[in-house]
């Protein structure tokens, strides 16, 4: 089977997704009709920090739509002996039939609240579990990820230059649209430029100098081949006593006479801070402070705002790789996927998993979740409500702090925003969905008016609460004593 050809990825799942639909399939008809929900979330943020970016839902859409089992899936399904005829051919016939609500993608979102809910008939509900987490996982990651080196940048261009350093294509090219997501400007993947029209960047690697016989040479033909676009990559030899030099000579021997100007140099190695300051004296004194000064090499948000801050680096974009495209200080995002609740005989069973670690109790049955502001727009936290519960804010409303449950505690002046909404009924898309520039534009615009720059902060960031309406609160703890019978 050819890797990229007529491409169906519905079998990206876990093994035990298809044996549990097995035997409930094998439980009869009124077990493979009953509706279970499901959450998706997620228990820190990565990297310490005070909030983390959604991200991916527009994929999910496309693996929802596109599901279904070929008969090569349902041929290799046979060869493992694990399945009877009857469940193939429900396989061969399957089509997603559930609903997904989901918070809109680019919303800021925090620990243990559902920001995604799949609510289906039970097998719908099994087997989309691996393919919504990865999604999330992955893309949420880099999102964030992003938004960290980018608010280290502190307004400087951040490019993805991540491709060749990510851990196989699709996550090169769906990286660089989480990275988008997260405010880079553009990225090196044409794929990703092609496919989701992110703009791309890029222009010379160490070859290219090398294949010349003088750094000058390579410069020169460079320059007359993109004179509107000319950047020199000046660290193949010597920055200062070479890379510089020759830089500033192309420029007055092919960019001048055409009254173009040279638009950049790149440093991809060394003291990134030293260099760029002397660089910048270099290039100010030969009358090119219009040119920028880029750096690569191994970036992050540590090292960026080192060179800038701590280091007085002359840096004016980074291009980052391989410590955005794997966020490789938490190549973990750690969303999971947990059993909410259960629909039979008209009446819904709110579902909880207890555990010896506190942090994995789960938050239990259909619900919804609420982001709470201030009279001034500041998010100010988020409330988990049963979900026929609307909170009515129009006066002092009380809620519990699940960690300091004995405080009375009180909204005041304060409204409340649903965060879910519907993405797919009965197995159809219902939802707009937006465009990626309206995505990166809307979590630009709740970290610069919502959300409290104590929450994006990189050392002891503020927290976000999670609250619970005192009826939602009452359930979980109910619940909690009907289970210590266990």
């Amino acid at each position: 089977m050819a890797q990229f050809e007529s491409r169906n990825i519905t079998m990206m799942m876990d093994l035990y997704e298809l044996t549990m639909a097995y035997g409930y399939f094998r439980e009869g008809e009124e077990a493979r009709k009953t509706r279970a929900s499901f959450d998706v979330f997620f228990r820190r943020h990565p990297d310490g920090g005070g909030f983390s970016i959604f991200a991916g839902l527009e994929q999910i859409v496309e693996y929802i739509e596109a599901m279904h089992f070929s008969p090569a899936d349902i041929d290799y399904l046979r060869s493992l002996s694990l399945f009877d005829e009857d469940f193939l051919d429900y396989l061969a016939r399957y089509r997603f039939t559930g609903d997904i609500r989901a918070f809109r993608e680019g919303t800021i979102m925090y620990p243990e609240e559902p920001i995604l809910t799949v609510t289906a008939p039970i097998i719908d509900a099994q087997l989309v579990e691996t393919a919504l987490l990865a999604e999330i996982n992955h893309q949420s990651l880099i999102a964030t990820k992003t938004r960290r080196i980018v608010r280290a940048a502190g307004g400087r261009v951040v490019s993805d230059f991540g491709a060749r350093r990510a851990h196989n294509v699709d996550a090169a090219v769906y990286g660089a649209r989480a990275a988008y997501i997260g405010g880079a400007a553009s990225t090196a993947t044409v794929l990703a430029g092609q496919l989701f029209g992110i703009p791309v960047s890029g222009t010379m690697a160490h070859s290219w100098v090398m294949y010349y016989d003088d750094e000058y040479t390579a410069f020169k033909k460079y320059a007359e081949t993109y004179p509107d676009n000319a950047v020199f990559l000046v660290d193949t030899y010597d920055v200062i006593h070479s890379g510089i030099p020759n830089a500033i000579r192309a420029a007055k021997d092919v960019l001048d006479p055409l009254g173009k100007r040279l638009k950049g140099v790149r440093i991809d190695s060394g003291d990134l801070a030293y260099l760029s300051k002397r660089v910048r004296t270099m290039l100010d004194a030969a009358g090119l402070s219009d040119c920028k000064i880029i750096a690569s090499n191994s970036l992050d948000e540590y090292t960026i705002s080192s060179i800038l801050n701590a280091q007085g680096g002359k840096i004016d974009a980074f291009g980052v790789g391989e410590r955005l495209i794997t966020s490789k200080s938490e190549p973990v995002f750690g969303a999971v996927y947990k059993l909410a609740a259960v629909e039979k005989d008209g009446e819904i069973l709110a579902k909880i998993k207890v555990s010896e670690t506190v942090e994995k109790i789960t938050n239990p049955g259909r619900k919804k979740v609420y982001r709470i502001y201030d009279a001034e727009g500041h998010a100010i936290a988020d409330l988990l409500t049963l979900a026929d519960e609307t909170p009515d804010m129009t006066k002092p409303y009380r809620y519990i702090d699940p960690k300091k449950p004995w405080k009375h505690r009180f909204f005041t002046n304060c409204t409340a925003r649903e965060l879910q909404e519907d993405v797919i009924k009965n197995g159809k898309f219902v939802s707009k969905q937006p465009s990626l520039e309206e995505i990166r534009a809307y979590v630009k615009a709740q970290l610069d008016r919502e959300i409290w720059q104590e929450e994006q902060r990189f050392e002891n960031p503020h927290t976000h609460y999670l609250d619970m309406s005192p009826a939602y609160y009452e359930m979980k703890l109910a619940l909690l004593n009907e289970m210590q019978q266990y």
